[in-house]
């Protein structure tokens, strides 16, 4: 007659804490693992791909610690380029004029326009960045398409509208947003902060 065999308490109560660790690490293993593939893919998908920084790309430029502007006089040769060191990710980037150092890029001929409702405008223009020698290039690079979109916006005024103090902010605006609107298109960065007017005739 075969002898019936009692099961040991103790060794069930083992394979139970075995596989209720077994359990406990598979599940702590998927979290580590889970948190590893998220930060991978947050590093490469999220982020620029790694790319190094493109040397060409405009940088802000940061005032001397006295204050003082690095502009020439008239009496003195030209400038010499200024060159930035704050990166920026976008050109939309709201600057602190108290930090970085301006730079005026006129335009050397003046605008002739006839406005919307009848009448001209005679108009010179400059242009104000923060950023460095690169957004003077390629204002200077895009002279032609900056002329074509300013020469757009002019006749789409009114002159009623221009004879107003808030018209006239409303034009540098619209000359602003051309201007840069270009930039974009033609060099992957704006970086124009506002137009000035040099000479205004409404006519």
């Amino acid at each position: 007659m075969a002898k019936k065999v009692t099961p040991d308490p103790a060794a069930g109560a083992s394979k139970k804490s075995k596989k209720k660790l077994f359990l406990i690490g598979g599940g702590a293993l998927i979290l580590v693992a889970g948190g590893v593939g998220g930060g991978v893919y947050a590093s490469t998908i999220l982020a620029p791909h790694g790319k190094a920084e493109d040397p060409m790309r405009p940088k802000l430029v940061e005032r001397e610690a006295n204050g003082s502007s690095s502009s020439s006089s008239e009496d003195e040769k030209e400038a010499p380029p200024k060159i930035g060191t704050v990166s920026v990710t976008s050109d939309k980037v709201a600057v602190d004029p108290r930090r970085f150092e301006v730079t005026y890029v006129p335009l050397e001929q003046a605008f002739t326009a006839n406005l919307a409702n009848g009448g001209i405008i005679q108009v010179g223009l400059s242009f104000s960045t923060y950023y460095d020698h690169r957004v003077v290039e390629n204002v200077k690079r895009q002279t032609v398409p900056i002329r074509s979109a300013a020469l757009m916006v002019l006749s789409a005024q009114d002159p009623e509208q221009l004879s107003t103090p808030a018209g006239k902010a409303h034009l540098q605006h619209q000359l602003t947003d051309a201007v840069n609107s270009v930039l974009r298109s033609k060099e992957g960065f704006g970086g124009i902060d506002n137009v000035y007017f040099t000479s205004l005739v409404i006519q």
